[in-house]
């Protein structure tokens, strides 16, 4: 149970950090070393247990349908990912589940983005801290806690924990963006950071 929450915790930090290497610091470099330790985690996660499976997928299919998957590092990282996949398998998920998730990741992606979002401050702060995926994996997790909604062909419930690991990985990734620039130029003081 530890090393879940731990692998969920370190999967959100190196996201993040790879995002803002790529993105503020233009550092390929780092983007691709972060994003390759952030796979690390996703994957065996993935492989292991389906709840994690479907978020992550879904987390992927969001991006790469909002057009994010725009960066070398991104795409190394996505190959890595599929890789480990292709190569260990990930257990068996429910294809509406993947679909609930896929989208609200998406929702969360384009809302995100959206100019004409900006300055309504409450849409603003749910899509900045990407809630509708949050709610998403919240509604899955309580459902299969409660075990009272009738379970359908491809609709997978989530196992309560999994919602406590997704905010622990959300925790994590708005950590990583919030100090960021003390890790990176920290980083950059004592490795002398390739750019």
């Amino acid at each position: 149970m530890f090393l879940i929450a731990a692998l969920y915790a370190l999967s959100g930090f190196f996201m993040k950090f790879s995002d803002d290497a790529l993105d503020e610091e233009n550092n390929t470099f780092l983007g691709v070393i972060s994003g390759l330790l952030c796979v690390a985690a996703i994957g065996y996660l993935a492989v292991n247990f389906s709840d994690a499976a479907t978020i992550f997928l879904a987390i992927l299919l969001g991006t790469l349908l909002a057009a994010k998957v725009d960066k070398l590092a991104h795409l190394v990282t996505l190959i890595v990912f599929l890789v480990i996949l292709f190569i260990w398998g990930i257990p068996t998920i429910g294809i509406i589940t993947l679909a609930i998730c896929t989208i609200a990741a998406w929702l969360d992606e384009v809302g995100n983005d959206r100019e004409s979002l900006k300055g309504i401050k409450i849409v603003e702060k749910f899509f900045k801290y990407r809630c509708t995926l949050k709610i998403a994996v919240l509604i899955l997790a309580i459902l299969g806690g409660l075990q009272l909604a009738p379970q359908l062909p491809g609709l997978n419930f989530f196992q309560p924990i999994t919602f406590i690991y997704f905010m622990l990985f959300d925790l994590a990734y708005e950590l990583a963006g919030l100090k960021f620039d003390r890790i990176y130029y920290g980083l950059q003081g004592i490795y002398r950071v390739i750019r």
